[in-house]
């Protein structure tokens, strides 16, 4: 008689499979042609100009809403509460969450001025803006080190208002969405 697998082995099998998958096809060759290629699968794209303006908007909103969420959530609040001062209550957590938030902020908010391009109204309004985003680069690692101050986080407020502002004339209002923990690790 066979012996029967318990149910917690056959889910975590299937999330490791899950798992080396995506990080396998996530590990291509960003210098290769894709398009190029025949024989590569179909992927979803727009029919027309203005389902591209939409995903486009969709996708910034998106974007731009974890980035304000994630930075307002990990590190505004915090540094106004006091939790990245020396000989704070949680320090240490508070500044590896804040670094971590940071570079999940910029890394979104460089996707959100990505998204912007697939429509014109909002790409003349985040173009500006690509400098200050860009800025924001190495603050992860300050906040990490413990080394970020109040130019710092009102660096990533500026920006991130910024942001708000724009997608908010073009039509694309943000709104602050928090990342899950396990969302700021990738």
């Amino acid at each position: 008689m066979p012996r029967s697998v318990p149910l917690r082995r056959l889910l975590v099998a299937l999330l490791l499979s899950c798992a080396v998958l995506v990080g396998g096809t996530a590990c291509g060759d960003p210098d290769t042609d894709a398009s190029s290629d025949t024989s590569s699968s179909a992927t979803a794209s727009p029919t027309t100009s203005a389902e591209a303006q939409k995903y486009a908007k969709a996708r910034f909103v998106a974007n731009a809403g974890l980035a304000a969420g994630a930075a307002y959530q990990w590190i505004v609040k915090p540094y106004r509460a006091g939790k990245f001062k020396k000989g704070a209550d949680g320090r240490t957590f508070a500044v590896v969450k804040a670094g971590l938030a940071g570079a999940f902020a910029y890394n979104r908010l460089k996707a959100a001025a990505d998204n912007a391009k697939g429509d014109p109204l909002l790409s003349k309004a985040v173009a500006p803006l690509t400098a200050g985003i860009e800025s924001l680069r190495g603050m992860a690692t300050k906040f990490a080190k413990g080394e970020a101050g109040a130019g710092d986080v009102g660096a990533f407020e500026s920006v991130i208002d910024s942001i708000k502002d724009a997608g908010k004339k073009a039509g694309a209002e943000v709104t602050d969405k928090i990342p899950s923990t396990s969302q700021l690790g990738g």
